[in-house]
């Protein structure tokens, strides 16, 4: 596998060598300083050009940077499904290679970058052969930052997450993993990363970033937390669901009830009560 040393080298020269790149900066977790370099990590780069499609026009120019397992063009796949995108400004390639190493570049006129470069946060200049990438502070992961919430935001977190683990619980009691499982992972796990997103951004005066998908709740969350997040997945089996959903309730409950002191919310303690005997007299009635 090729070093970070050679890649960010590599990925250098074929800007400097070609007169259509202008300028070059990099974006993600390879820019963030609270995180770990890892050989998996992916180079998130911006490719600033005279010119996207004399680019997209050549499809093997991107083989310069390697033999390829497979590439993604997202915006031609969005083209081909009749969505409008505008690959004038912007056009993307996410490559990766036999040796395990990614790219994930996008080409952008100065006239896109001139619109979006230092919004992100995460952004660390590479190359500026015209000078047109204006001083920005030093990367930072202050862009994903965990905001604060509202009341109205927290109780519709705290409503949705109770009204849809019905809905799991329904699907658990008529053998219907599929639905089961989905509304769990698509809606009620979401609300559940939503209330811990709260409450870790809470003990950190909201200057934290969980990652995307909480990817950081390991290192974040207390051990005993960590734990009861943990047993919040289960396989196929409909019993280990079951105890999967009831873990994800008391999970919420304890962190949502620390989110409303915190921020003085009030939390609903009584429809948590009520939902608990429903999905007990559920689960009860599916073992008859």
């Amino acid at each position: 596998m090729r070093s970070s040393d050679e890649m960010m080298e590599l990925i250098l020269s074929v800007a400097k060598q070609d007169e259509r790149v202008r300028a070059v900066y990099m974006n993600g977790s390879r820019t963030n300083p609270n995180v770990r370099p890892d050989s998996l990590q992916d180079y998130d780069i911006v490719y600033v050009v005279s010119d996207i499609e004399s680019f997209r026009k050549d499809v093997n120019w991107i083989r310069v940077f390697g033999e390829l397992i497979i590439v993604q063009q997202p915006d031609e796949n969005d083209l081909a499904l009749g969505i409008e995108v505008d690959v004038t400004q912007s056009y993307a390639y996410l490559m990766l290679f036999e040796d395990g190493n990614r790219i994930d570049l996008r080409l952008v006129t100065i006239r896109k970058m001139l619109e979006q470069y230092g919004k992100d946060s995460l952004t660390t200049p590479l190359l500026d052969k015209d000078l047109h990438l204006a001083d920005i502070s030093p990367a930072s992961d202050e862009s994903y930052w965990v905001k604060k919430p509202s009341e109205a935001e927290h109780f519709n977190c705290c409503n949705n997450f109770l009204w849809c683990a019905q809905n799991v619980a329904k699907g658990l009691s008529r053998d219907e993993l599929p639905y089961a499982k989905q509304m769990f992972e698509v809606i009620v796990r979401a609300d559940l990363h939503q209330i811990i997103d709260w409450w870790i951004g809470s003990q950190h005066s909201y200057r934290v970033s969980t990652g995307m998908f909480g990817k950081y709740y390991k290192k974040l969350l207390p051990i005993e937390l960590w734990e009861l997040y943990e047993k919040t997945y289960a396989g196929a089996n409909l019993e280990a669901s079951w105890d999967s959903l009831t873990t994800a309730c008391e999970l919420f409950k304890r962190v949502a009830q620390e989110v409303s002191i915190v921020h003085q919310f009030s939390y609903l303690e009584e429809e948590h009560e009520k939902m608990m005997v429903y999905l007990e007299q559920l689960h009860m009635k599916n073992e008859e």
